[in-house]
């Protein structure tokens, strides 16, 4: 049985009570519409709204009397400090496509649905526009949305004890936040769930990577360029396709390999099945440590001996669509990428046919 993309749509058990709502930081022109989506959502809507600590302490929200009223209904939380995954109905991005992969990343299980509005550079994830947004809420808070689930990479990091490497006030000298870890046999393994995709990239170095991909415990190939990325179909539309790739609808179940400027002109991106697990370490040979980032966030160096491992994960992203998910995905090829827009051919003169 396939499925057909139509049938997936937002139901509530109970009608939705709290929301979480993610603004772009240090954007003033957001700061209307988040003042505004905020009083509609708690005056009359009685919603429970969860805003990042960080996004109240901007001068310009501090400092508003007005809004001091509205202030004071907010729960607050610190991302990497307090734990929200089980107290929140669904999310409210106002930004770009990074909102989007933000909220992902707050959440390393179960996603609540997210309606994200387009008010950043792109918006190739944010298909809501912001003119009608009372409207727009209210449909989803009653349940009358279409969705697309977005899948997500489970991915695995499992690096060799190093002794240079020390935590001070939970945080590793990378920048990795230490509760995520877990130390087994003398390794460090973190874990984290991935939107868009996951690079592999020869860092700072003037030699080529060189790094090893496996999959399903088998060698498939030896990557020797600047690097390779590792995305699902909803990250065939960001890094993956500036290299090359094709761009796949976010409901096709699968896992996209796409080399970083290769040193090989047959090396064409691939895909495979979503079920696969991938792994990626750097070839015994190799000259030089390569980087590893996720989503663009997380970055850290890989050293021989340390393996990333990459399979489909079972807690998809379920994004709230504003049409439906075929029309929105064309809507944003032709919008922000202006896929296939060009001087339509001239027909034939009468006289010419003849």
């Amino acid at each position: 049985h396939i499925q057909d993309p139509a049938s997936q749509r937002l139901t509530w058990n109970k009608p939705p009570k709290s929301v979480l709502v993610i603004k772009k930081i240090r954007d003033a022109s957001l700061l209307q519409p988040f003042k505004e989506l905020c009083v509609y959502l708690t005056e009359e809507n009685n919603m429970i709204v969860y805003v990042e600590k960080k996004v109240l302490e901007d001068p310009a929200i501090a400092n508003d009397e007005n809004f001091g009223p509205v202030k004071k209904k907010f729960c607050t939380f610190r991302e990497d400090y307090d734990d929200i995954s089980n107290q929140i109905d669904f999310i409210i991005c106002l930004g770009g496509d990074g909102t989007l992969l933000y909220a992902s990343s707050l959440f390393q299980g179960s996603v609540p649905p997210v309606m994200a509005f387009h008010l950043g550079s792109l918006g190739f994830l944010t298909p809501f526009n912001f003119e009608n947004f009372q409207s727009q809420v209210t449909q989803v808070i009653e349940g009358n949305a279409a969705l697309v689930l977005r899948s997500r990479l489970k991915v695995k990091v499992v690096k060799e004890h190093r002794e240079k490497m020390t935590v001070q006030n939970g945080i590793e000298e990378n920048g990795v936040v230490s509760t995520s870890m877990e130390k087994e046999g003398g390794k460090q393994i973190m874990q984290y769930q991935v939107l868009n995709e996951v690079v592999v990239d020869r860092g700072p170095s003037s030699y080529l990577s060189n790094v090893d991909v496996f999959l399903d415990g088998h060698l498939i190939t030896t990557v020797q360029g600047d690097g390779v990325i590792v995305s699902t179909p909803t990250g065939s539309t960001a890094y993956a396709a500036a290299a090359g790739a094709s761009m796949i609808h976010p409901n096709v179940p699968a896992i996209m390999i796409t080399p970083i400027c290769p040193h090989s002109l047959s090396f064409r991106p691939i895909v495979v099945p979503a079920g696969v697990e991938l792994k990626i370490m750097l070839s015994p040979d190799a000259r030089n440590t390569a980087w590893v980032s996720f989503d663009g966030r997380k970055r850290q160096e890989i050293c021989h001996g340390d393996s990333i491992s990459i399979t489909t994960s079972c807690y998809p992203l379920p994004s709230i669509c504003f049409r439906d998910p075929v029309s929105d995905w064309f809507e944003s090829l032709a919008e922000c990428l202006h896929w296939n827009v060009r001087k339509k051919q001239n027909n034939f003169a009468v006289e010419e046919e003849e």
